[in-house]
């Protein structure tokens, strides 16, 4: 397939991911909650940075990422040797968790806590976790078992921690599985189980995402009893002002090297690490090499014009929008307006489209792109409708966490064990830095414009996205049991009657 046919599907995938969003947010503009010129102009120029974004990142990580991943991941587990295995685990997921930019936007909107104290928290419980996942492939263990433990250890240290913190810890465990994070750690859990013969070697090939979910959310709850956010403390974003073209491109020009600097820090310990174990273990030839590197570039370009239109663009017409909407005289409009936009951001997300893509290919097409991103889709929208009316109720987070996990793991009793670990996986990956950069700060806006907590009642957005797909993608996995029951079996005599009744050239032709 020729360079320009290829970045020609990618950009097809972006512009449907994205323009459902941009159509929504301009019909809201010009009717229900109208914005200013300067807020509409960001984010159209940020829609259009995200579009571009979205078309280099997903090549880079199909080129670079993913087998870079899978190359580790069965490099290291081929070693046999279990200390080294769990020590490169460790390091592996400190290190990619560092890197991952979601993570940064959390930080940054947490107020009262210093970022990197939450940064250095979240990374070190991704780092344990992901030791723990590794170890599960390793010895062949049931995931269900341990998730109903881990959640089950994560409500009671809750109940240890101020209430304020509930909701920051559960959104840390969201995003801390983006767009960095997913594509190394759902390859290298194929690399991992890829040395594996046994007929569940694939199952477990998923659940990475999963687990190192809820490290972070355990490390945050325990970071609690140390710190507690102050809701006074947060700041808006602030409104843009814009009164030329020229103003305009100043402001997307200043906040691009931040995002230059910020990715280059990103991926360079990801790319060092790779390097040093091509050089000590992988060896591999130059040709797969050069692919590599030239995925890493698009993955960088990708990456940085993603963020740069979703954080400059993005979050100031999320916040804006959402505190005219919830201001209105009918503000529960906010909540059918908030599951329509979930319904669609999600397909915008890039690591989705990594996850799905992965799905796809790991079952042979069982579990198509298409169902995967519905499940999602479905999930997302009743996640915004539920985090909106939390903002205008002010209800606690846990009234949803508690029953949402405990019908979750419930379900994943009578599932085949492959929905369990996509759905647990696919958590994680939806709530992503299109949640962290419109969806938060639209709860944001809503939150303060009827005086709401920011901390107990905004923040618990990107819990809610990461916790409803665990639901639907299962409610998926029991209705394709069910069909399967429902099947009829074709008999041995059944087929010879059939037979019969054809020609033989038909017969030969069968």
């Amino acid at each position: 397939m020729s360079v320009k046919k290829i970045f020609g599907e990618k950009l097809s995938e972006a512009l449907k991911a994205v323009m459902p969003i941009v159509g929504i947010v301009l019909v809201l503009c010009f009717s229900i909650a109208p914005v200013s010129t300067s807020i509409l102009l960001c984010f159209l120029m940020g829609a259009a940075m995200i579009i571009v974004g979205m078309m280099f990142f997903t090549l880079g990580a199909e080129l670079a990422m993913t087998p870079m991943g899978e190359r580790v991941g069965a490099a290291m587990t081929r070693s046999k040797k279990l200390w080294f295995i769990v020590l490169l685990s460790f390091l592996l997921g400190f290190i990619v968790t560092i890197s991952e930019p979601d993570l940064q936007v959390l930080a940054e909107l947490v107020p009262s806590i210093p970022n990197m104290t939450i940064v250095l928290s979240v990374a070190l419980g991704v780092g344990v976790f992901l030791v723990v996942a590794i170890l599960r492939i390793f010895f062949s263990k049931p995931l269900p078992p341990i998730l109903i433990i881990l959640y089950l250890i994560v409500f009671i240290v809750a109940r240890a921690v101020p209430e304020s913190f509930w909701a920051v810890a559960f959104d840390s465990g969201g995003v801390t599985t983006g767009p960095m994070t997913v594509p190394f750690i759902m390859a290298f859990g194929i690399g991992v189980s890829s040395i594996r013969s046994d007929k569940h070697a694939a199952d477990d090939s998923f659940g990475l995402v999963a687990l190192c979910s809820v490290g972070p959310i355990l490390s945050v709850l325990i970071l609690g009893m140390a710190f507690e956010p102050d809701g006074s403390a947060y700041t808006p974003p602030a409104i843009p002002d814009i009164g030329t073209s020229r103003a305009l491109f100043d402001m997307f020009a200043l906040g691009l090297p931040k995002y230059l600097h910020e990715i280059a820090v990103s991926l360079l310990p990801i790319i060092v690490f790779f390097f040093i174990f091509q050089l000590t273990v992988l060896k591999l030839t130059k040709k797969n090499l050069l692919k590599i590197l030239t995925g890493l570039v698009y993955t960088y370009i990708g990456l940085v014009l993603f963020l740069t239109g979703a954080n400059v663009g993005f979050m100031p017409a999320g916040n804006y929008i959402g505190s005219v909407l919830a201001d209105n005289s009918i503000s529960w409009i906010i909540v059918p307006i908030a599951m329509l936009i979930g319904y669609f951001i999600v397909k915008a997300e890039p690591a989705v489209y990594v996850l799905n893509k992965q799905v796809e290919e790991i079952t042979d097409g069982a579990i198509s792109e298409r169902m995967m991103g519905m499940a999602l889709s479905i999930g997302v929208a009743i996640s915004l409708g539920l985090a909106m009316i939390r903002v205008l109720t002010g209800i606690s987070v846990m009234w949803f966490m508690i029953p949402g996990y405990v019908i979750a793991l419930s379900i994943s009793f009578f599932v085949p064990k492959i929905y369990t670990a996509i759905a647990f996986d696919s958590g994680g990956v939806a709530s992503g830095p299109m949640t962290a950069t419109f969806l938060l700060p639209l709860a944001q806006g809503a939150c303060l414009a009827v005086g709401g907590n920011i901390v107990e009642d905004a923040f618990g957005v990107v819990a809610m996205v990461a916790m409803t797909p665990l639901i639907t993608i299962q409610v998926l996995g029991l209705i394709s049991r069910l069909k399967a029951k429902g099947a009829v079996p074709v008999t041995a005599a059944a087929a010879d009657s059939a037979l019969d009744m054809l020609a033989d050239d038909a017969i030969i032709e069968l």
